[in-house]
């Protein structure tokens, strides 16, 4: 099974507010950080805000970062939420569908595949956050003075 592009960058959202523990990010740095699009990024952020998975701070000193501790996150969660998981397979108007067992073994594995990402937490996925915040060059940005 293949994760959307949007799921994929969710998690990289996650995983790299989960390394930098409360402290804001900002969406540019992200998005810089992982070589990704800034205008992708701010959809997948917008989203994760509203489903409350993050906390998004508006104003000049603003960012984002999780709305609850790592360990309370979990991955499953995450995934249900950015991916269709219903729509792996599409039988409505195929001729064979009422006979046709694929649908139940689709959803068996469909399953299998989101109870590993229940076993974890965003905090197992982040849990070297050194070796992270080294391989992300995360860096803190300067929040602008007063006189600029």
């Amino acid at each position: 099974m293949k994760l959307s592009l949007y799921s994929d960058y969710a998690m990289r959202v996650m995983i790299y507010l989960a390394a930098r523990d409360d402290r804001l990010a900002a969406i540019r740095e992200v998005a810089s950080a992982y070589g990704i699009s800034q205008n992708h990024l701010m959809k997948v952020v917008q989203d994760l805000a509203s489903a409350g998975f993050i906390d998004a701070v508006r104003g000049r000193n603003g960012g984002i970062r999780l709305a609850k501790p790592a360990d309370e996150i979990n991955l499953g969660s995450i995934l249900r939420h950015t991916e269709k998981l219903t729509d792996l397979f599409v039988c409505a108007g195929c001729i064979i569908a009422p006979a046709c067992g694929l649908p139940v073994i689709l959803r068996q594995a469909t399953a299998a595949f989101v109870a590993v990402f229940d076993r974890y937490t965003l905090a197992d996925a982040a849990a070297k956050k050194s070796d992270l915040a080294a391989l992300l060059s995360m860096v803190t940005y300067a929040q602008p003075s007063a006189s600029q």
